[in-house]
């Protein structure tokens, strides 16, 4: 109903003029509607011909495919952050119009690469029609609510974890840089031990104080990434611990037993992306209203005990996605959060005979940077 309460303050409420900085994540956001609209326009003028060419509809449905980044950045980046200043309803209604807008293109492109001509002309204003009043929801609601609560020292570190999810449509703009923002340079440079160790440092420092019983105290202060840990099969330092993790064929997350998220590895070939503004947001924030109550259910049955593993995989031409769900549970068999684990296997599904002699590939078989949005 949003768009009948925008009706109904139509002429009351001042617009917002969305102006922003340039290489603000706002500014591009905004840059990348003005771009889709380009790409709808085109469509638009398709729609009128009167010969069906296939060639220039691909080439509109190639960068509306792009779309889903666009989404990606706002649930995994901007949703986050808007949910710690209490805004989260809001966010999670406007989820299930970013999953309206996705599902829409991928059915359109569908009928388009299976020649369904007549079907897929037909879904295409529909197709538009949802995809430009969710950017009329984000000109006239999201970016000018965003840009009133967040901080610029907020926009200096999603800028950075925006072009680790990439961007829409748009080329890569630069980096948002605040002077006199006492951490810009921080989050710019990042370090020598992985794109997000905000991120891991915080797992490995809740890890290092479960640890403390073989090691001792560490005295309150941030561990260090030499400081040697005595975990159960072995020593490893702070930074071998990060790099094992960054450096594993699969994708792993957890959540702890308070449902808060609390860990993800940073590979390079992740399949869903990730950013650091996930760490500590409830885990049902992380996903679609649709499927909310599966969430939860998984937390209901492994917290129980009822249940220990959940298997689901994503099956597709040319694609096999495997995910796992296990229960983390104590030695005292106390839940403690649930592990998630997911891995490209359309590699390992194609493998046949043996294989007993060193051959070398040529072609990195972890992950090829296809995501699955």
């Amino acid at each position: 109903k949003m768009d009948d309460l925008l009706n109904l303050f139509d002429g009351v409420l001042v617009r917002a003029e969305n102006e922003y900085p340039e290489n603000h994540p706002l500014w591009a956001y905004l840059e990348e509607i003005n771009a889709v609209e380009k790409v709808a326009l085109e469509a638009d003028e398709l729609l009128k011909q009167d010969k069906f060419i296939k060639n220039p509809w691909l080439g509109v449905f190639d960068s509306l495919a792009e779309w889903r980044i666009h989404l990606s950045r706002k649930q995994n980046q901007l949703y986050p952050m808007l949910e710690n200043h209490g805004f989260d309803r809001p966010t999670r209604i406007m989820w299930t119009f970013d999953d309206g807008v996705r599902d829409a293109i991928s059915a359109s492109y569908a009928l388009l690469r299976e020649d369904k001509y007549e079907e897929f002309l037909a879904s295409v204003p529909e197709t538009l029609a949802k995809l430009r009043d969710l950017n009329s929801k984000e000109l006239e609601v999201l970016l000018p609510t965003s840009f009133k609560l967040l901080s610029d020292e907020e926009f200096v570190r999603m800028s950075k974890n925006d072009h680790e999810i990439g961007y829409a449509i748009i080329n890569a703009p630069g980096l948002y840089v605040v002077p006199g923002i006492n951490d810009s340079a921080a989050q710019l440079n990042g370090n020598a031990v992985g794109q997000n160790s905000a991120v891991s440092n915080e797992f490995l420092n809740d890890l290092a104080g479960l640890l403390s019983k073989y090691v001792g105290p560490v005295g309150g202060a941030q561990v260090g990434k030499d400081t040697v840990l005595d975990v159960a099969t072995g020593k490893l330092t702070l930074e071998q611990i990060n790099l094992l993790f960054r450096h594993l064929p699969v994708d792993l997350s957890y959540v702890d037993e308070n449902e808060l998220v609390k860990f993800y590895s940073d590979t390079p070939h992740r399949i869903f992306p990730r950013s650091a503004n996930v760490i500590g947001r409830e885990v049902k924030n992380c996903h679609p209203a649709k499927s909310v109550h599966v969430v939860e259910e998984i937390v209901e049955k492994f917290r129980s005990g009822e249940q220990s593993q959940a298997e689901f995989w994503i099956n597709k031409p040319g694609l096999f996605i495997y995910v796992i769900y296990t229960a983390v549970r104590d030695e005292n068999g106390k839940f403690r959060g649930v592990l998630e684990m997911m891995q490209d296997c359309t590699h390992i599904r194609e493998l046949e005979g043996s294989r007993t002699l060193l051959t070398w590939d040529k072609t990195d078989f972890v992950g090829d940077n296809q995501r699955i949005y």
